[in-house]
């Protein structure tokens, strides 16, 4: 994507990339919410399918014309909230003990899919040209477009889903800010929301920049740089499918997603000190035990919420985690400017661990990536922040006090703010 955007905006490049990751991500925090909680009524195979299609209808438009792929680009950004679909559909199917196993196992998915791809692209590219890589991208979404709509089950009962399509949609469920000001009131969800932003700001952040810092500041080359994803990302495997469902059973969920954000500020702590190749190998190894946070906090947050609550619930997740994909990029690039780490923008792909171009300054200075060191703050308050999410479920009177709180709420203004109900408590969305 940023060689299309070099091509297209060469003086601009990652200025434009900014700005199209912050409209993208502002819309899918505003949509998240509202997608999931319509697919709590509707069903979620269609959301399902409309997520899966417009994140990959850009696509094509790679090649046809490269100002209407970042158009779409941006715009799709308010379907591109596939993960609290998917794993709204995990917590329909699977029981409450074996969500944080199938939570792992989807991000592992997602995890092996960033180890092959790359590999793939890059020897499709180098061998046949970018317009191939294209082309099988496209295939591969038409696959997976038709395999959702031909082979994928509806999983929400019957019995949650009302009997003809909008017959009980009611304009406070499709209104986008609604269930945010809920989560304001609402113990769990609330402090669970803050975690993921003060953890996952650093983690989009580090996405954007990380690899032309390794190439530009410490020295990797390309080969290094395609090793090291593949090295991470399998390790990221393992920790989301073996270490987190052992964790989950020995010392539970909260302290499970604690360990992550602890593993996340030791890795972060040391890509901002590390100077040489061995330290950023060591703390990927770190920064893969990480990756346990996220299906961790998906499984705590599924367990607090009733059956036709998941999609919502699992929206919000997700619509923090797309406004950091706006926000991390551009607190990262302010960052690295303020301390005049200054990154090349492009070099050639055949780049070589002895020819990589390092600026000296980076050399002779006490802590290489600032930036990184700035992120494990952030993350530390994020850690506080989640030792204060309530760990045990919430009572099993709760649809007895949503009835009773849903009578009341007929004979009050629901224009007061103070009438807002707890997003866990509220029967209606």
């Amino acid at each position: 994507m940023l060689a299309v955007l070099h091509e297209t905006f060469p003086s601009h490049t990652f200025l434009m990339n900014g700005l199209i990751q912050g409209v993208k991500g502002f819309l899918s925090f505003l949509s998240a919410p509202l997608i999931g909680a319509l697919s709590d009524a509707w069903g979620r195979k269609y959301f399902l399918l409309l997520t899966v299609f417009f994140t990959c209808v850009p696509i094509p438009l790679m090649r046809i014309s490269p100002w209407w792929y970042f158009a779409m680009i941006s715009v799709c950004g308010i379907f591109s909230v596939t993960f609290s679909v998917i794993f709204a559909y995990v917590a329909d199917v699977t029981e409450e003990h074996k969500r944080t196993t199938a939570y792992g196992l989807v991000s592992a998915t997602f995890a092996a899919s960033l180890v092959t791809s790359p590999a793939i692209g890059a020897y499709l590219s180098a061998s046949y040209g970018d317009s191939l890589v294209v082309l099988v991208a496209t295939l591969v979404a038409v696959v997976d477009i038709f395999f959702i709509l031909l082979a994928v089950p509806e999983s929400l009962p019957e019995k949650i889903r009302p009997a003809s399509w909008g017959s009980s949609i009611s304009w406070e469920q499709a209104d986008p800010f609604a269930s945010l000001k809920k989560v304001r009131k609402d113990p769990t969800v609330l402090p669970i929301c803050i975690t993921v932003l003060f953890s996952y700001l650093p983690e989009a952040g580090q996405y954007s920049s990380f690899f032309l810092y390794l190439r530009q500041v410490i020295g990797f080359g390309s080969v290094s740089i395609a090793a090291f994803i593949a090295v991470v990302g399998i390790l990221s495997i393992i920790a989301q499918t073996l270490f987190l469902s052992i964790l989950m059973r020995t010392i539970g969920n909260k302290n499970t997603v604690l360990l992550g954000l602890g593993f996340q500020i030791f890795q972060l702590t040391w890509y901002g000190f590390g100077s040489q190749s061995w330290m950023m190998w060591a703390a990927g190894a770190v920064a893969a035990m990480s990756s346990i946070t996220f299906p961790a906090i998906s499984a705590l947050v599924s367990r607090n919420a009733e059956a036709d609550q998941q999609g919502v619930v699992q929206g919000i997740i997700t619509g923090v985690r797309g406004l950091c994909n706006g926000l991390g990029p551009a607190l990262y690039g302010l960052i690295f400017f303020v301390f005049h780490v200054e990154f090349n923008e492009f070099l050639p792909d055949n780049t070589s661990e002895t020819e990589t171009q390092q600026n000296p300054s980076n050399k002779r200075a006490i802590v290489p990536g600032p930036a990184f060191l700035i992120g494990a703050c952030i993350v530390l308050l994020a850690f506080l922040v989640a030792l204060f999410i309530p760990e045990n479920k919430a009572s099993s009177t709760k649809k007895h006090s949503n009835s009773i709180s849903s009578s009341q709420s007929n004979n009050l203004d629901q224009s007061n703010e103070e009438d807002i109900e707890p997003l866990l408590q509220d029967s209606t969305v």
